[in-house]
């Protein structure tokens, strides 16, 4: 159900937003959709960044990429640059519960906005800074999502083969590092709530990429393996990975032994499970090229959505490669409701993907207009 009211379990809560961009305003849409009440500093004239990336623009000359994290805030222009902006900052942070900024590390504490300034008689602010590369030595560089993935190894482990270094298709270390600050700024708050006293939190879009890469992070610690990129297959699962059908791609993510019998027999090749090149996950991972080319035969027999019916119908892991529209539908079929309407937009928003029992997020603002 959508919902239009504040309902939700940080209501009350006010958000002082001075980020821009990705990584800050997808948290702080976050907390707003779970009902902070999110006030968005911007710069006088232009704005957060992605006011201007575009096209697409929605029918009201609205960037869609800014629209896309900016729902359930307010805005206001402040001139940082000035003593009367400063002024004004220092006004909304002292109002404040929670501050995230995204400057270059260093900025705020230059403006006289930092942490220790700002906490110094509000012992119970939570403030959190997102950076690109840390407060050390990487404390200058620029943090972009591209730049992060091609230096954070994102990119190395992505793509068809490795000469082949390939971006993922959206910006996801700013959404993992936004998604890791709102993470640090709850856990703040609970921390609040027992002692009384707030924190500065602070994390950076390298530290979420190396942990974003999890298992192969792990491969580099644990066993002194450096990853390389696989095009769609898994390098420690098999069959997980994309086959061609009769019209159009099918994942397969097949991650134990009784799937794997299941699928042969689907497949009507039984014979894969009793095969000892076969049984067990190591040995499929040993002898990856005969098995799939054993399985790829077999699924060019019939089309994608023939083989997700069958294969989901008897517990295997499958499904066709969606393009962005045909998975709203898909999510749509199974009663996911994707799409919220937040009033004032003309345009349909993300839901957001957390459910609450006794709290649920609204839908209140549409994405601020751009403060005069």
């Amino acid at each position: 159900m959508e919902q239009n009211s504040n309902t939700g379990p940080l209501a009350g809560l006010v958000v002082a937003d001075f980020s821009r961009v990705l990584a800050g305003p997808y948290a702080t849409m976050m907390l707003g959709d779970m009902g902070a009440d999110v006030i968005k500093i911007e710069r006088p004239g232009d704005g957060d960044d992605t006011r201007s990336w575009g096209p697409p623009y929605d029918s009201t000359g609205t960037a869609t990429y800014f629209a896309s994290v900016n729902r359930n805030k307010t805005s206001r222009a402040v001139d940082l640059k000035s003593a009367a902006g400063i002024a004004e900052a220092r006004e909304i942070v002292a109002g404040a519960d929670i501050v995230i900024e995204n400057f270059r590390a260093g900025t705020m504490d230059q403006l006289g906005l930092g942490y220790r300034e700002v906490s110094a008689d509000r012992p119970g602010l939570i403030y959190c800074s997102i950076t690109g590369f840390g407060t050390g030595g990487g404390a200058s560089l620029p943090g972009y999502d591209l730049l992060v993935q091609a230096v954070g190894g994102l990119m190395s482990v992505t793509g068809p083969d490795p000469h082949t270094p390939t971006k993922v298709g959206v910006a996801m270390v700013d959404i993992v590092t936004g998604l890791h600050a709102l993470t640090g700024i709850l856990a703040a708050l609970h921390h609040r709530s027992v002692s009384g006293r707030g924190q500065h939190v602070h994390t950076s879009l390298m530290s979420c990429v190396l942990s974003a890469l999890s298992n192969q992070s792990a491969a580099f610690l644990g066993a002194g393996v450096v990853p390389t990129a696989m095009g769609n297959k898994h390098p420690s699962v098999v069959p997980y990975e994309v086959f061609e059908t009769a019209n159009r791609p099918l994942a397969l993510a097949v991650g134990n032994d009784t799937q794997f019998a299941t699928l042969a027999e689907v497949c009507g090749l039984d014979w894969l499970a009793n095969d000892d090149r076969f049984v067990g996950n190591s040995n499929r991972v040993q002898n990856r090229d005969a098995l799939i080319d054993e399985l790829t035969a077999a699924f060019r027999t019939r089309s994608a959505d023939e083989w997700h019916r069958t294969l989901s119908s008897r517990g295997v892991p499958a499904g066709p490669v969606n393009t962005i529209d045909e998975a709203f539908a898909f999510a749509e079929s199974i009663g996911l409701n994707p799409r919220v309407n937040v009033p004032g937009t003309v345009t349909q928003g993300v839901r957001n993907p957390i459910d609450f029992s006794a709290t649920p997020v609204g839908y209140r603002l549409p994405p601020p207009a751009m403060p005069g």
